[in-house]
């Protein structure tokens, strides 16, 4: 299934998503439309809270309202255009909003694991050291961390736009739901070699480095939470921690197994699977297990809503 091209141009990609199955398709999209709605819900309430409640002004809180941000943004960035796709009989994409989608998919998906490990530090500093956790943890060191993981994130990006392929041969279809990186390098008829060693590099940099800080850092809060004397304390420590954990493994997990394994020329299904769990719903699950579980959001929500609301 390749479109025919006069020359090396290619002015526009075809994204096979599902439309080889209808049925699927069609339930595929309900799904996609719940999943986009609880995630704009989820981390705009989060969003909203934090700005406005003066009570949630502290550095932990402003990491969350960052990450809601960064998931509003991820998903919108790829949800609508996969919601479109079902709906169409053959999905296209011009050349230029292609790359536009993928390099910011790509540079969201980078600050999201880099503020993932960011904010593991700052848990880590609040439950291992919380007598000094406001001089290490200051305001002032929050807004570094926050903006080194954008820019960090915006350096690394630029790695793959410098090498980026421009050879294409007639080969211009996808077998994605999106325009993505590995995609769309697949359909190059030029060497392709340095962009797989520049994508394999930043690949382990923002994703086995931030994944084993994280792991390492909450083995240190386990210890820390085990010395609680408290069962009822101990046991919600643990149980916050595993559901960090949980999100975490799934976004690192299912990202590790798209951009660290060898790569085929061609793309399968199950690089479509994978992709749907880091780019679909671990933005749906952020807010679900971050904050909306949270005493200190509730609060903030009842203040705004009302008691009944919540309840």
């Amino acid at each position: 299934m390749l479109e025919d091209m006069s020359n090396n141009e290619t002015f526009e990609f075809v994204l096979v998503g599902l439309s080889h199955h209808p049925q699927a398709q069609a339930v595929f999209f309900w799904f996609l439309l719940v999943v986009y709605m609880v995630t704009l819900i989820g981390n705009g309430l989060i969003v909203m809270v934090v700005v406005t409640d003066p009570a949630l002004h502290t550095p932990m809180y402003f990491f969350l309202c960052n990450l809601s941000f960064l998931d509003i943004c991820y998903s919108s960035c790829s949800i609508p255009q996969m919601m479109i796709n079902c709906l169409v009989e053959r999905p296209v994409i011009s050349f230029t909003r292609c790359l536009l989608q993928m390099y910011t998919s790509l540079f969201l998906g980078m600050t999201e694991s880099l503020l993932l490990a960011v904010m593991a530090y700052d848990r880590f500093v609040a439950i291992c050291s919380p007598l000094h956790y406001t001089l290490i943890v200051s305001w002032w060191v929050c807004v570094q961390l926050a903006v080194m993981s954008w820019a960090s994130a915006f350096l690394l990006t630029l790695l793959p736009v410098l090498v980026q392929p421009t050879k294409f041969c007639g080969h211009n279809v996808i077998n994605h739901f999106t325009c993505e990186l590995q995609g769309f390098i697949k359909l190059a008829c030029s060497d392709t070699r340095l962009n797989k060693i520049i994508m394999f590099v930043t690949s382990f940099l923002v994703l086995v480095v931030p994944f084993t800080f994280i792991l390492v850092t909450y083995g240190r809060i386990g210890l820390a939470v085990l010395r609680i004397r408290s069962a009822q304390g101990r046991g919600k420590a643990i149980s916050t921690c595993s559901s960090h954990l949980a999100v975490v493994g799934i976004f690192y997990g299912t990202a590790m197994a798209m951009y660290l394994r060898p790569q085929d020329k061609t793309s399968s299904d199950h690089d479509k699977l994978v992709a749907v769990f880091y780019g679909v719903i671990t933005p749906m699950l952020n807010p679900l297990i971050y904050s909306l579980r949270n005493r200190d959001i509730k609060g903030a929500l009842q203040r705004t809503f009302g008691r009944k609301f919540i309840e």
